[in-house]
């Protein structure tokens, strides 16, 4: 059978170090899991509960396209709570997961042929959506010393018709302030381009508390998800906040789509929103989990390392050691049994020296996982 153009995108190596991990573990070696970027910790238990309450005497059928109005309402309350900004929750849509999010708000907003600008490194599956749908994406090689995050200087002469920003964002961790995500605001818009800002590391923070592009702008589309601060990757369900005039078409899509996110999903996804107690309780681990990477990781020598402002993922420039970021992640895993993520997932350009590592796992396994990359790194003869 033939098979289209638009379906020949690269594959999303983590999912491949994954599956490499996954037949490690099978043939009885135990594997230390630094590649993926998912919680140690399941949805919780306030979640889990709703949806067994529910599983009682609900159907769980068919929500309407742009989810339950409970969900909606509360996820517009939490960006009063967060951000102090007044939502409607008719602006608000639930998705099957941020990646249901992308490929809505992308189909909505952007016709075939159109460009958008996003930063290099960052997360693979945006371009591989992106041409999947026939859009163009137009990666723009960030600098370490703007912290790996786009400026309004790296855009000047370029056509686009879209923009998409992450922060906190991965791999590198790093966030935009008020005033840079303000100015990358203001220069799409200046060119009537689409801004889109990626959300869904909020409530992952350290120093300082993530800006979302809603207290900048209501002319933005943000996406957000319940994977990540709220520990419910494979639960697929996240949302868009979009403005008012863009619903109607949203709507139409998802109906057609996706029909609606997951029911059971979306109870499990209201009650996580009240669980703060235990997601607190998380914060503390992925807390404690950084600071052991930013000691340990040049112990083992990898030292050319920043401080993640958010997220659970610190990103290393290992071109010191090799030009084969996969191979070497591969050498990691064969004979250290831990699993890393090379950069080349991140930046088809650059990557090929960098590898990300991510801290979102219990604290015991980030000890030893550390303790097993200084081995490694002796063995090769890359620090004594």
């Amino acid at each position: 059978m033939r098979n289209s153009r638009r379906g020949a995108v690269d594959p999303f190596i983590v999912m491949d170090v994954m599956e490499a991990a996954r037949q490690a573990e099978d043939a009885g070696r135990h594997i230390i899991h630094m590649e993926v970027g998912q919680p140690g910790t399941p949805a919780p238990a306030r979640a889990r509960q709703a949806l067994a309450d529910a599983m009682k005497d609900d159907a769980l059928g068919y929500t309407v396209a742009l989810g339950l109005p409970s969900l909606r309402k509360r996820i517009a309350q939490l960006y009063g709570e967060w951000y102090d900004v007044d939502l409607d929750p008719a602006r608000v849509v639930v998705t099957p997961g941020s990646s249901g999010g992308f490929i809505l708000a992308f189909t909505a907003l952007f016709d075939a042929g159109d460009r958008i600008a996003l930063g290099a490194p960052g997360y693979p599956s945006y371009r591989q959506i992106m041409k999947s749908l026939d859009l163009m994406p137009l990666e723009i090689e960030t600098r370490a010393e703007a912290r790996y995050q786009m400026e309004p200087s790296d855009l000047a002469g370029l056509e686009y018709e879209g923009m998409m920003v992450a922060s906190p964002a991965n791999p590198t961790g790093t966030m935009l302030g008020r005033d840079a995500l303000g100015a990358l605001v203001d220069a799409a818009q200046a060119k009537g381009a689409a801004f889109l800002s990626d959300e869904i590391y909020h409530g992952i923070e350290y120093d300082k508390k993530a800006v979302s592009a809603l207290e900048i702008s209501d002319d933005v589309c943000v996406i957000n998800s319940f994977s990540k601060y709220f520990s419910m990757t494979g639960w697929r369900v996240g949302w868009l906040v979009i403005p008012d005039d863009t619903v109607r078409q949203v709507e139409r899509l998802a109906q057609n789509l996706f029909i609606c996110a997951p029911h059971a999903a979306q109870v499990a996804a209201l009650a996580a929103m009240d669980a703060s107690e235990e997601l607190d309780s998380n914060m503390e681990v992925y807390r404690a989990n950084r600071q052991l990477m930013l000691d340990g990781l040049p112990k083992a020598g990898f030292t050319r390392i920043a401080p993640p402002d958010g997220a659970f993922y610190v990103y290393a420039d290992v071109s010191e050691f090799t030009d084969d970021s996969r191979g070497f992640a591969q050498a990691i895993l064969e004979e250290a049994g831990v699993a890393v993520t090379p950069g080349l997932d991140f930046d088809p350009v650059r990557g090929s020296g960098t590898l990300r590592f991510s801290y979102a796992r219990a604290t015991e396994d980030i000890v030893e996982g550390l303790d097993r990359l200084k081995r490694f790194m002796t063995a090769r003869g890359h620090i004594d």
